[in-house]
């Protein structure tokens, strides 16, 4: 994210004098800017001017001529005459230095102990070749200020130094001053964070403009041209003499918008290669982050910064004309600034040159990196320097295709001003011209096919709509007028609300919309005038039957001492490893356009889909012992036809909002649980036992007594993965009579023991279990019957009675149990399942299952002739609906 120099951005508009990047943070979050952190300053601590009184070389066993000299570094500082370290005659402190490029009398910067330089190096006294060394005297690249003509041969003369930076016959200070001040190097940067449709922010230029939105400070517009002490000369004027420039129509624009609408390029020759870039513009640089290279570059970046326009320099003697802009060729490579050769795709936009037919070379990424062939380097006299306008859609997609987040890709990919290329080539010009000796060409090429903002008919009243604050017409005018919108009156709607005509600046391309001029409108005005109001909310019902059934079961399950997890609904190839046959229809998942992962394209067709990761990672973090369950959504696309995607200019209709209603998937939801290891360890109280085939099946039975629902549960006809084929429930709801015969439930799930290949797909513990229902049959069965009918507890005594019936093998003991309860009616208090036997006397086939019931009526003693009643109506019944017979 930018940084802001308060120095820099005082050159654009009046800053109070002491303003502290912490101020300046407070002033710019009013306005939207947030702070992401101040960046302190580059030097701490005692930095001062000292003075050279003494200094003797002496040649080291190791070759180095090393100095060491007493430096007057100011009455504050100085050790008195016999005192110190090393006890000198002269008021001063010792200092061993290995520079050679100064001397006795001359006027050096020393760092202190105490002192903390760039990169954390923290400056102590020291004992070094024989001596003390009670302090620093420093060099440029010791300080972190660039490069100068002390930075290579040794440390800071400040003579020389104040010469060199433009302060020509100004003395050096007295000793002892604090140096930290006379080489700027204490102030602190402020980095702040810019949303993604603010890109003119991205300069000094914007964030001037927003602290005078902030504060109502005056405001000077650096790319303001007609403005005479910023360009003396003006824009130079477009004509025949500019170089060649060939912009054709895009013939695979991006979203209907061409690659390149603008295209500036201007010519400076006769450059000195050698000329440094001035000391005051490398700092400016350094503090915003950037690294100082020579004169042509940093001319191009400290435009960047300071406008907002990225712009790209060319070695003229290395083009050949016309360039070209264009999108890629098949199998087209580039070679970067950075030597690395990247192949491009034919979506990426590029600058060309002609060496041998029109637009044969591609030179550079348009908007995002430049190319080595015609790189700016030490040999370079003649420059051509482009400022253009990219499409921002084309250049983000670029940018995070090659993966180069360059500063130029930060600011065109958020969208540059249509207007700042020419203004922007010049000041590049400009300061080449003042800096590097140039002389620039006449004629400038600026191919302009732009198109000036559309404007906005919107509601004067549309910012009190979405915020509640009365502003009024007047007041939206200003604010909009402030940020460089033009406002006409443009009648009233068909409702009598009054409507404005809003075209929005040039630099502001995102303000395409009524609830955009809204925001900026509530931005300017203060987020801290709009009221805080509590909205009242109605009073309610409460939770639904439904919410609280389904809530009743989840809660039902912990008690029953799982653990409840939540898993992410999107699985990859887990089918495979589940065992599903290639016809199963929950292999039928849908796809995501935009997966969070790779391997996980697809939404769930079951909870167990992304419930076996959740046990095999417990497991394989040393849980063997594990009970979880989950409730959520699953997705079944069967049936479902693909929904148009309405528009977004107007509201969807009645019949757009039902036909997208119907393109979504089923989204039952459904219980899923694995159970793996042991369910009671071994202890002193006996041995333990681990969790079975039945204990899943009590799950799904623990979840259907919570919603008072009845289910039958018996072995499936067919196997059914990722189950063991011998050990599965499939549970059911209870069948309906219909006339003579018995219709079975629908299916409502499974549960049982994994199959063994899954259990080992997924390294789970041996005869690991798992359990699947779905809720919404159960839900549906508990809303059907209705509320929970609490009757009088009876008083009366229990009679009881055992019943042993024969049956089919085939017929389940959930059947016989039915048959026992309509032929007992109201009086069967219990009906349960004692025994099952087999065997020989009983015939091929054949089984005999032993109930006991227990019987009571509300209002009196049941008699003996009732309990035999009972048991006839039973045996009747049975016998009548399953061929059942009574054991004797």
């Amino acid at each position: 994210m930018p940084y802001v120099p308060v120095e820099w951005l005082r050159e654009h508009v009046d800053l109070p004098a002491g303003t502290t990047a912490a101020r300046l943070a407070a002033d710019l979050v009013k306005v939207g800017l947030e702070e992401e952190r101040i960046v302190p300053p580059a030097v701490t601590g005692p930095l001062v001017v000292g003075r050279v009184l003494t200094c003797q070389a002496r040649k080291q066993t190791n070759g180095k001529v090393i100095a060491y000299c007493r430096v007057d570094v100011g009455s504050a500082h100085n050790d008195a005459p016999g005192t110190g370290a090393e006890p000198s005659d002269l008021p001063s402190r010792g200092i061993v230095c290995g520079a050679r490029n100064f001397g006795v009398g001359d006027s050096v910067v020393v760092s202190l102990p105490g002192a903390v330089l760039p990169g954390d190096f923290r400056i102590s006294a020291r004992k070094t070749y024989g001596h003390v060394s009670d302090g620093m005297i420093c060099s440029q690249s010791e300080l972190g200020i660039g490069e100068g003509p002390d930075a290579e041969s040794g440390i800071i003369v400040l003579d020389r130094w104040l010469a060199a930076n433009g302060r020509d016959g100004e003395k050096p200070p007295a000793p002892g001053t604090d140096a930290i001040a006379l080489l700027g190097l204490g102030e602190e940067v402020l980095e702040i964070n810019v949303t993604p449709d603010r890109g003119y922010c991205f300069s000094m230029r914007g964030v001037a403009r927003e602290y005078s939105h902030s504060t109502g400070a005056r405001f000077t517009d650096p790319a303001d041209a007609a403005d005479e002490n910023l360009y003396p000369h003006g824009l130079a004027p477009v004509g025949d003499g500019g170089f060649d420039v060939v912009v054709p129509r895009d013939p695979s624009p991006v979203r209907g918008r061409p690659g390149c609408d603008r295209y500036v390029a201007r010519v400076v020759r006769g450059l000195d290669p050698a000329a440094p870039t001035p000391p005051w513009m490398r700092n400016r640089l350094t503090a915003a982050g950037m690294r100082p290279i020579s004169l042509a570059v940093d001319v191009t970046n400290y435009v960047m910064l300071d406008l907002g326009q990225p712009l790209h320099a060319f070695d003229l003697d290395k083009l050949h004309e016309p360039i070209v802009v264009r999108r890629a060729r098949e199998n087209e490579t580039l070679t970067f600034l950075d030597d690395v050769t990247r192949a491009l795709d034919a979506e990426d936009l590029v600058i060309s040159d002609s060496p041998d037919a029109e637009g044969s070379r591609a030179l550079v990424l348009a908007g995002i990196f430049g190319g080595a062939d015609t790189e700016v380097d030490e040999r370079t006299t003649d420059i051509l320097i482009e400022a253009a306008h990219f499409d921002s859609v084309s250049v983000a997609r670029s940018a995070r295709r090659h993966k180069l987040p360059t500063e130029s890709s930060k600011r065109n990919e958020r969208g540059v001003d249509t207007a700042l290329a020419p203004v922007a080539a010049q000041r590049a010009v400009d300061l080449l011209i003042e800096y590097g000796g140039g002389v620039a060409d006449p004629s400038a090429t600026d191919i302009d096919r732009t198109v000036a903002p559309p404007t906005l008919i919107i509601r004067a009243d549309s910012a009190q709509r979405l915020t509640g604050v009365a502003y009024g017409t007047g007041r939206v005018t200003e604010l909009l007028e402030t940020i460089g919108c033009a406002v006409e009156p443009a009648g009233t709607d068909g409702e009598g609300h009054e409507l404005l005509a809003v075209t929005p600046p040039t630099w502001r391309p995102d303000l395409v919309g009524a609830a955009h001029a809204a925001e900026e409108v509530a931005r300017l005005d203060g987020y801290d005038n709009i009221p805080a109001a509590v909205p009242l909310a109605p009073a309610g019902t409460g939770l639904t039957p439904r919410q609280r059934a389904r809530r009743d079961a989840v809660r039902a399950l912990a008690g029953a001492g799982l653990t409840q997890v939540l898993s992410y609904p999107f699985v990859g190839d887990v089918h495979d490893a589940l065992g599903l046959p290639a016809d199963d229809p929950r292999r039928r998942a849908v796809r995501l356009a935009n997966p969070l992962t790779r391997d996980a394209p697809y939404l769930r067709t079951s909870v167990l889909d992304s419930l076996v990761e959740v046990a095999r990672r417990n497991v394989s973090r040393g849980l063997d012992d594990v009970a979880v369950y989950e409730v959520g959504s699953v997705t079944h696309p069967a049936g479902t036809l693909p929904a148009p995607v309405p528009g977004v200019q107007s509201r969807p209709s009645e019949e757009e909002i039902a036909a997208v209603e119907a393109g979504i998937p089923a989204q039952p939801t459904h219980v899923g649980a694995i159970l793996a290891g042991e369910r009671e360890h071994t202890g002193v109280l006996g041995a333990g036992r681990p969790w079975t085939w039945a204990d899943a099946v009590e799950v799904v039975r623990t979840i259907a007594r919570t919603l008072g629902v009845s289910i039958e549960v018996a072995a499936p006809a067919d196997p059914m993965a990722p189950w063991h084929p011998g050990r599965t429930a499939e549970v059911r709801l209870p069948g309906e009579r219909r006339g003579g015969t018995i219709l079975p439930g629908p299916v409502v799930g499974y549960a049982g023991e994994l199959h063994p290949r899954v259990v080992r797909a997924f390294d789970l513990p041996e005869r690991a279990c798992a359990a699947e229902v779905d809720l919404e049959p159960l839900l549906e069965a508990a809303r059907a019957a209705g509320a929970l009918q609490v009757r009088a507890i009876s008083t009366f005594p229990m009679g009881k009675e055992d019943i042993a019936l024969v049956v089919d093998e085939a017929v389940t003991a959930a059947q016989v149990e039915e048959v026992i309860r309509r032929a007992a009616g109201d009086l069967a208090e219990e009906v349960r399942l004692f025994d099952v036997f087999r065997g020989p006397q009983l015939g091929e086939g054949r089984k005999s299952l032993a109930f006991s019931l227990r019987l009571r009526a509300p209002d009196r003693t049941l008699t003996a002739q009732e309990l035999e009643d009972v048991r006839r109506r039973v045996v009747e019944c049975a016998a009548k609906s399953l061929g059942a017979e009574l054991r004797a």
